[in-house]
């Protein structure tokens, strides 16, 4: 809920009347969807400047947006009434910004003020971003320039740089003030907008707005109107200094929507009556979450000559990353003519992203520029879980496609719009200026067109869409060489939730149907039956996104003592690999379930053995624990690296050199890995040259090339035999030193014996 004019002035006389020394010279919040009839623009842009009905900087609906359009290159100012600073050596400027930057094209921002009526201004603070999308981001800046102290001073923020660069710049929350004697202000929830059920960590960043060191603070954080998690934090922030922060309980709530409240309560075991101690969140708890598809669109054109190399760079991704990605292709109808594949279709979409040259990329919705797209990332938006499903299937009839896809919600989502293209993976009939002779990913149609299709989703919701179309009225050169790629975005934002390619030439994977919860005292059992149409092969059960049944044929599954909230999806498996989207619900079996201890194992040991009878290592080392509760197996670490699993309480490993070693064991539960056990060091160490064999010196053993043979008397023969006794080598001496070149050996065990006048002898070597 947005602050109020009433609850800002009862807030600032709490401060009056906390013994606070706070002196607010401006506040600009932007209550009104009218612009503040007192501050005023300069320098360029003055017709960019408006007044939006977003949060996107962080503070409450509305807030100030500078707009890339009409575009201009230069420096524009929103600037605020005179004040007078009369005594008043050093103010605090501060607001809330968000640049939505498409491109990696630096935007310079900064605070200046100015003492002669916007004749000169005198830069207080100033800073460049680059990276696109910079997302929000809380200024707090001292203000010292020599404006100081003089009765009409003036502040601006001002931008510098191409506006045709960049979407839009934010701003919210503007304010000159002196400093408290003591203020610790909360700048930003550091919490995702969609999260899971279940441990959700609650970060934020605070600054120390006051002139004195903060050493403790604090804080608290409330779902609605749940019972607030209250915890002090240890710390040594002095003046001006940020500070990032994360309460060790984390967050487990329902699916739905919610309002994540964060509270300074006590500032070094003062109470903080300040109004800025105070942030809100809207977030939102999904059933769970689904593998990304990473969407990528591509304006390229035939007649462009620097798409030629990103074409290239982007052939050489997709051929690294099979099944990572959809993707689809616009042609441009510039430079020169012109693609001859370029269709309304396409620029529809140019004219939404603001397309204004070729080659431009997306990912995700997000802006690339000119640049392909580099594996990380790919794998960076790979990694980036997503809450929405897509799967379907599509199918020719002569020169006319169905497609059918299912896209399900596992999370409340407003807004969404649903695409459909039709590519034609490779084409040739486009052919331009650029030299290149084939295209791939080539937009042929949209269904039902480049506006998508608009729809909201409820948690669990599942939608499914048809399109029908005859595409002999398209540039479709091959019936036979088509994909579909259908992802699901945000028209406002541009952001992608997910997408995917369909199944190609064949039947949709219809999912399954009727999903029915019932608890007990005994446990849960859930029941679903088979889709309407379509013949699965099998489903697979998750319970809170933990595989219970895997390519079950039952329509059945009972959990034993089940408690708590319990998110249960199922998934319809069809032949050649093809699933369908989930069938999803959600129970509250009340209760706690009953807690699985997973210790780490003790008491761990080593023996060390030398040259033990059938073992091809010169060591032979085994490692020994005690059985642990609860463990189904065991984790071994060697030297802090993961070695093996084992389902045994002891496990052997062979060593060729000596040298010193250590080990640690994990259990594994039903519910996780422990925490690794005590270390358990053992040293290998063989017995010496003297014990090993006394009339003869050999070395070294491991031996990379040469093996040396010294004696008491001569050496008559040496003879090299390996590890199944088939004899290697001879070699006839008459001498007491001797040496063998094993360069040539494969790496294992050999035995090599020493023939004197006196005796033979065979010892044991290990060829690395």
């Amino acid at each position: 809920m947005r602050k109020t004019l009433l609850l800002a002035v009862a807030l600032m006389l709490s401060v009056m009347m906390s013994a606070q020394s706070r002196i607010s010279y401006l506040r600009q919040f932007f209550e009104s969807d009218e612009f503040p009839s007192d501050w005023t623009f300069e320098g360029d842009a003055a017709e960019n400047w408006e007044i939006w009905p977003t949060h996107q900087a962080g503070g409450e609906p509305n807030e100030l947006k500078l707009y890339w359009r009409p575009a201009f290159n230069g420096t524009a100012r929103f600037v605020s009434p005179a004040v007078n600073l009369t005594g008043v050596n050093e103010v605090i400027f501060s607001f809330k910004a968000f640049l939505d930057n498409y491109q990696n094209v630096p935007h310079q921002m900064g605070v200046a003020t100015s003492s002669d009526n916007g004749a000169t201004w005198n830069i207080a603070w100033q800073e460049t971003y680059s990276t696109p999308n910079q997302g929000q981001h809380s200024i707090v800046a001292n203000v010292t320039t020599s404006d100081m102290g003089k009765e009409n001073v003036k502040f601006c923020i001002f931008y510098t740089g191409d506006s045709n660069n960049m979407n839009g710049w934010y701003f919210d929350d503007i304010e000159v003030y002196t400093l408290d004697q003591l203020n610790l202000s909360m700048l930003l929830i550091d919490f995702p907008n969609i999260v899971g059920i279940e441990d959700n960590q609650v970060g934020f960043k605070v600054q120390n707005i006051g002139v004195e060191n903060i050493t403790s603070f604090e804080a608290s954080y409330q779902i609605d109107d749940k019972t607030p998690v209250v915890e002090t934090f240890q710390t040594n922030l002095s003046s001006t200094m940020k500070g990032d922060f994360v309460f060790s309980a984390p967050v487990s709530v329902a699916p739905g929507a919610y309002t994540l409240t964060l509270s300074i309560l006590k500032v070094n075991g003062e109470e903080d009556v300040t109004y800025d101690n105070v942030i809100t969140k809207d977030i939102k708890a999904a059933i769970g979450t689904v593998q990304r598809t990473p969407m990528i669109e591509h304006f390229s054109s035939s007649t462009c000559a620097p798409c030629v190399m990103v074409n290239e760079a982007m052939a050489l991704l997709t051929e690294n990353n099979p099944g990572k990605y959809a993707y689809t292709k616009y042609p441009m109808n510039w430079p020169l003519e012109g693609d001859a594949y370029c269709t309304e279709e396409g620029l529809t979409r140019k004219s939404y992203y603001n397309v204004t040259g070729a080659p431009q990329l997306f990912i995700d919705g997000i802006d690339q520029g000119g640049y392909s797209i580099t594996q990380n990332l790919l794998n960076e938006r790979l990694s980036t879980p997503s809450y929405i499903d897509i799967k379907g299937a599509f199918n020719m009839d002569g020169n006319t496609i169905t497609v059918s896809a299912d896209v399900m919600a596992l999370v409340n989502m407003p807004e969404t719009r649903i695409y459909v293209s039709v590519n034609e993976k490779t084409t040739t009939g486009n052919v331009g200026y650029n030299g290149e002779t084939e295209f791939h990913h080539i937009m042929m149609k949209m269904l039902d067109d480049a506006e998508g299709t608009a729809t909201t989703f409820q948690v669990g919701e599942t939608k499914h869409y048809e399109f029908t179309y005859d595409m002999s009225s398209t540039f479709m050169e091959e019936a036979t060489d088509l994909e579909v790629a259908v992802w699901a975005q945000d028209y406002v934002s541009y952001e992608i939730f997910n997408s995917h390619f369909l199944y190609e030439y064949t039947d949709h994977p219809y999912p399954a149907q009727n999903l029915q919860l019932e608890g007990s005292e005994e446990g849960l059992n859930i029941t679903w039956e088979a889709p309407a149409q379509g013949a699965p092969v099998g489903y697979d059960v998750y319970v809170n996104n933990e595989l219970k049944a895997e390519n079950t044929t039952e329509h059945s599954l009972f959990l034993n003592g089940a408690a708590g909230l319990k998110v249960v999806s199922i998934i319809a498996k069809y032949e050649n690999d093809k699933q369908s989207v989930s069938l999803a619900g959600t129970i509250d079996l009340g209760g706690e379930e009953e807690e699985i201890i997973c210790n780490a194992p003790a008491n761990l040991n080593a023996t060390i053995e030398q040259d033990a009878e059938g073992f091809d290592h010169y060591f032979k080392v085994t490692m020994t624990w005690d059985a642990a509760d609860n463990a189904n197996e065991y984790v071994v670490y060697l030297d802090g690296e993961k070695l093996d699993t084992t389902a045994e309480t002891s496990y052997v490993k062979g060593f060729n050199e000596e040298g010193t070693h250590y080990f640690t064991v994990a259990s594994v539960c039903e519910n996780g890995e422990s925490e690794q056990s005590e270390t358990f060091e053992f040293e290998i160490k063989g017995e010496s040259i003297s014990e090993f064999e006394n009339n003869f010196q050999i070395y070294p053993n491991p031996v990379d090339d040469i093996l040396y043979i010294n004696a008491n008397e001569i050496i008559t023969e040496v003879n090299v035999y390996n590890v199944v006794g088939v004899k290697m080598t001879t070699d006839n001496r008459q001498q007491t030193t001797v040496s063998v070149d094993m360069s040539g050996y494969n790496s294992g065990i050999y035995f090599v014996e020493i023939k004197t006048k006196k005796e033979n002898s065979i010892i044991r070597i290990i060829k690395n």
